[in-house]
């Protein structure tokens, strides 16, 4: 092998190692090579997650969790007052269905 050639084969290794860090660079080695693009975009997202949070102004899932509760017990809580108010809508109906007979009774006392 002359030389030449061997500075040719050191230059294509150093090239092809160029390649292949740029590819990888930045990444913590979880790239698969059957889907390197998206497992690319899926590591970016992994380690720009929690800023992207604050960015948009997102909520983390404590937060979420937390409004969750705090609505849950607003919603019993609403859920009791309107079996409450159904409950007294019932008694009301029948009151006034009496006051009604009631009143017909009367009526019916004074026509004669």
């Amino acid at each position: 092998m002359t030389p030449a050639e061997a500075l040719l084969i050191i230059i294509l290794l150093i090239i092809i190692a160029f390649i292949i860090y740029y590819y990888f660079r930045g990444s913590s080695g979880r790239v698969e090579i059957t889907r390197p693009m998206e497992s690319r975009v899926d590591e970016y997202l992994d380690r720009r997650f929690e800023s992207m949070v604050d960015e948009w102004a997102l909520m983390n899932r404590q937060k979420v969790l937390k409004w969750r509760e705090d609505k849950t017990k607003i919603v019993a809580s609403d859920e009791q007052r309107v079996n409450a108010l159904k409950e007294f809508e019932k008694n009301m109906h029948a009151t006034l269905s009496n006051l009604e007979e009631r009143i017909e009774a009367l009526e019916e006392q004074t026509n004669r």
